[in-house]
C-alpha cells in the first residue's frame, strides 16, 4: 500500500500534510502547508508533483487560501476566492489537473452563493476531501483496466513517476503494475532515471521496491538498447495533459520513448484519469509547455555539472502524438487507437 502523498488534517482551520518528494529516496520527510503561499511553493518546487496529486494540492490549497477571507457577503467571498485560484494557477502551467481542481472549487462556491460564507467554506473543505477520496477509487480502477496489458514474463518500461506519490493512492501507470502484481503476474520493470530531476530514479524505483516488484534502473539514453535486446514488451507512462485528439503531454523524454517503442514494435500505453483530459485543446500543439530554471540542469542536486554562463533550454514536458499511443487507460475504460472520436466515445 503506497504511503499517503497528500492529506488534509483537521477542520476548516486545519492544514495539509504532504511528502516532500524532493527529499526522496534518501529521506522520507513530511511537510505541513498551513497557508496558500506554502502550498504554491510546494507545487512550484516539486515537493508535490504528478498530475492527480497536483489536483489534490490545488483543492486543498484553495481551502488554505479561504481561511484568510473574512468577507461576510458571498459575492465578495467569491471574488476573493478567485484571487486565490488565480494565484495557485500560476504555480505550474502544464498539468491540467491543477486547473481542473481550481475550477471545481470555484463551481462549488458559485452554486452555493445563497448560503452564508461560513457554510460555503465548509462545503469547499468537503469538496476537497471528496476529490482526494475519488482519486483513490480512480487509481484502483485504472489499475484494474490496464492490468491485462501486462503478461507473465513481460518487461515493462516506464518514464518519470506515475505512482502513489503522484496521486492519492496507487498512481496511474504504476497502478497498472501494482494490480498486475496483485493478480500474481511475474514481470520486470525498467525505470528510466528521467533527467534532469531523476523522478524515475528517486521515486519510481523507491515505490516499486517497497511494493516488492522487480525493478531495474536505467539511464534515459539506454532505453533504445534495452528495447533492442528484447527486454521490453510494453511501455506504460502517465500524463499531465491530454488533448481532445489523444495527444499527450508528459515528462520530458516521453516523446522520445514513444518513438523508440514504435521503431521496435512495442505497444506504448498512457494511463491517466479522465480529469487529465483537456477537451478544450484540439491537439498537442496547443498544450502549454512549462520551462523551468537552468539550475535544474547545470546544478542538479547542488553540484555544478556545466560551465558558468552556459545557455540552457529546460522544458519540463514534451508531447507524444496520439499516433504513437496504442491505448489510453482511464477509469472509465480503455481508449484504443486514440483519436478525437475514440476519446469522445469513452468520455462522452
Amino acid at each position: 500500500m503506497p504511503l499517503p502523498t497528500i492529506e488534509w488534517e483537521g477542520n476548516i482551520e486545519g492544514r495539509v500534510r504532504l511528502i516532500d518528494q524532493t527529499k526522496l529516496p534518501t529521506e522520507l520527510k513530511y511537510i505541513y502547508c498551513e497557508d496558500v503561499k506554502s502550498m504554491w511553493h510546494a507545487i512550484k518546487t516539486l515537493m508535490v508533483r504528478g498530475a492527480p496529486a497536483i489536483g489534490i494540492a490545488a483543492v486543498t490549497g484553495v481551502v488554505l487560501g479561504i481561511k484568510d477571507i473574512h468577507a461576510d457577503n458571498s459575492e465578495v467571498f467569491l471574488k476573493e476566492l478567485k484571487n486565490v485560484t488565480h494565484y495557485l494557477g500560476s504555480s505550474r502551467p502544464t498539468a491540467v489537473n491543477l486547473f481542473w481542481g481550481l475550477s471545481r472549487m470555484e463551481r462549488v462556491a458559485r452554486e452555493n452563493l445563497n448560503r452564508p460564507v461560513r457554510e460555503i467554506k465548509e462545503l469547499l473543505l468537503k469538496e476537497a476531501i471528496n476529490v482526494q477520496n475519488e482519486d483513490k477509487s480512480i487509481c484502483r480502477q485504472i489499475g484494474e483496466n490496464g492490468a491485462k496489458f501486462i503478461k507473465d514474463g513481460d518487461g515493462v518500461l516506464t518514464h518519470c513517476n506515475a505512482g502513489g506519490l503522484a496521486t492519492a493512492d496507487y498512481g496511474t501507470a504504476l497502478a497498472v503494475m501494482f494490480k498486475a502484481y496483485e493478480h500474481g503476474k511475474k514481470f520486470k520493470v525498467y525505470a528510466d532515471e528521467t533527467r534532469p530531476l531523476l523522478q524515475g530514479a528517486r521515486l519510481t524505483t523507491w515505490e516499486l521496491m517497497h511494493a516488492g516488484i522487480d525493478v531495474t534502473l536505467i539511464c534515459d539514453n539506454m532505453a533504445a538498447h534495452v528495447m533492442k535486446l528484447g527486454k521490453i514488451q510494453c511501455v506504460i507512462v502517465g500524463a499531465d495533459r491530454i488533448a481532445a485528439n489523444g495527444d499527450t503531454a508528459n515528462k520530458i523524454g516521453t516523446y522520445g520513448v514513444s518513438i523508440l517503442a514504435k521503431e521496435h514494435g512495442i505497444p506504448f500505453y498512457v494511463a491517466a484519469p479522465v480529469s487529465t483530459f483537456d477537451l478544450n485543446i484540439a491537439s498537442g500543439d496547443a498544450i502549454p509547455i512549462e520551462e523551468r530554471s537552468s539550475e535544474e540542469v547545470t546544478c542538479g542536486f547542488g553540484k555544478r555539472t556545466a560551465p558558468e554562463g552556459i545557455k540552457v533550454f529546460n522544458p519540463a514536458f514534451d508531447v507524444t502524438p496520439a499516433k504513437n499511443i496504442k491505448a489510453i487507460i482511464t477509469e472509465k475504460g480503455v481508449i484504443e487507437k486514440p483519436s478525437r472520436e475514440s476519446v469522445q466515445k469513452i468520455l462522452g
